[in-house]
Parts: C-alpha cells; sequence; structure tokens
C-alpha cells in the first residue's frame, strides 16, 4: 500500500525530487560541494512538507465538500508549519549555507508543487 493515493501530488513530488537534484548537478559543477548542499536543503524542506501534504490528502475519507475542503485546508496549514520549522532548522544549524542556492532550489520546489494541478489524475 503506497502512503501517496493522489497520482498527482505522486507525480509533483518525483519532479521537485528530479529537480533538487537537477540543481545540485549543476551547482556543484559551477560552484562547490558546499554550494550544492545547500541546494539540496533547500529542495528537501519543499519535498519533505509536499510529502506529507501529500500523506494527509491521500488518507482523506470524507465524502462531502466541506470535509474535503478541511482536510486540504488541514494540510495546507501542516505543509506550511512545516516548511517554517524546517527553515529554522536550516539556518539554525547551518552556518556558512549558501542562502542563493538554498532559496533558489527551494523556490523551484514550491513552484513545482503548484504544478500538480495540471497533472491529469486519468491514467489512460
Amino acid at each position: 500500500m503506497s502512503w501517496i493515493r493522489n497520482r498527482p501530488l505522486g507525480i509533483v513530488l518525483r519532479v521537485q525530487l528530479f529537480l533538487t537534484l537537477a540543481v545540485m548537478s549543476v551547482v556543484v559543477v559551477l560552484s562547490d560541494l558546499h554550494s550544492a548542499i545547500s541546494a539540496m536543503l533547500g529542495g528537501m524542506v519543499s519535498l519533505i512538507s509536499s510529502a506529507v501534504f501529500a500523506i494527509i490528502i491521500s488518507h482523506h475519507k470524507g465524502y462531502t465538500a466541506g470535509e474535503a475542503i478541511r482536510t486540504a485546508v488541514r494540510a495546507e496549514l501542516i505543509k506550511i508549519s512545516l516548511i517554517v520549522i524546517l527553515l529554522w532548522i536550516v539556518f539554525k544549524n547551518f552556518e556558512g549555507i549558501n542562502v542563493f542556492a538554498f532559496i533558489g532550489t527551494f523556490i523551484l520546489t514550491v513552484l513545482a508543487h503548484s504544478m500538480a494541478l495540471f497533472v491529469s489524475d486519468n491514467i489512460k
């Protein structure tokens, strides 16, 4: 049994992982390993929070519009809270982080999460 049963969110998580790895690869070539690690951390903040969001959405059991909205709002609040906590952890514990690589990768992967609306749930 998969933790994420929502096909569009599963695809978006894979895209976020791919983007993180791609940015890391480019950054390590253009800069250094330290900057690549910063890019990885930025992508992981977004990826982890998106995964938690997807798990909550995938386990929604309500059938009314109100229940669906409550689940979506709760999942989004948890995602935002997790982002804030993870950003704080990174900035608190990693001195000398390459902020450009970190925030750039974070923003890129957050934008990729919004692309879930464009992924069809139909597998034909």
